[in-house]
């Protein structure tokens, strides 16, 4: 069975959010440190993205995040990344620079495609996620796509 979904990339990362009344970062499950297996899926069908966070050691989902028009991504430094929501401040502290920027690229793929005025061109958009379930190969295109 061919899912609609795809994963569009893989990283490694600790997955944080930032608490406002201690004025830290925090693991966004209490008591949960460690890394967990990140992916950005696209749904091929409604052109969507979410990414999609689960531990490595229990393979506990820790995030599902819609990504959604006009998020702001920053990349604070080159191993933390971080993206905010009305009711909070998400942070990846990602596991390598190799992984950050694969992880950056993919993200920044997905917005420049949810924030075209059409939502982008699927067709388009179908070919270079089939084209990145090839490893490696989606580096280029997203630097290309941008």
């Amino acid at each position: 069975l061919f899912s609609s979904e795809q994963s569009i990339c893989q990283a490694r990362a600790s997955v944080m959010v930032y608490d406002d009344t201690s004025k830290k970062w925090v693991p966004i499950k209490p008591g949960q440190q460690g890394f967990s297996r990140i992916n950005i899926y696209h749904n091929i069908a409604t052109n969507t993205f979410r990414v999609v966070g689960v531990k490595l050691q229990d393979q506990q989902v820790v995030i599902n995040y819609s990504i959604v028009k006009g998020l702001k991504y920053n990349q604070a430094t080159p191993t933390f990344h971080q993206w905010r929501d009305a009711r909070q401040v998400y942070g990846l502290n990602f596991a390598s620079k190799e992984e950050a920027t694969t992880f950056s690229n993919a993200m920044l793929f997905a917005l420049n495609i949810m924030n075209s005025q059409d939502g982008g061109n699927l067709e388009t958009t179908r070919m270079i996620t089939l084209a990145c379930l090839l490893p490696k190969s989606c580096l280029g295109l997203f630097n290309g796509a941008l």
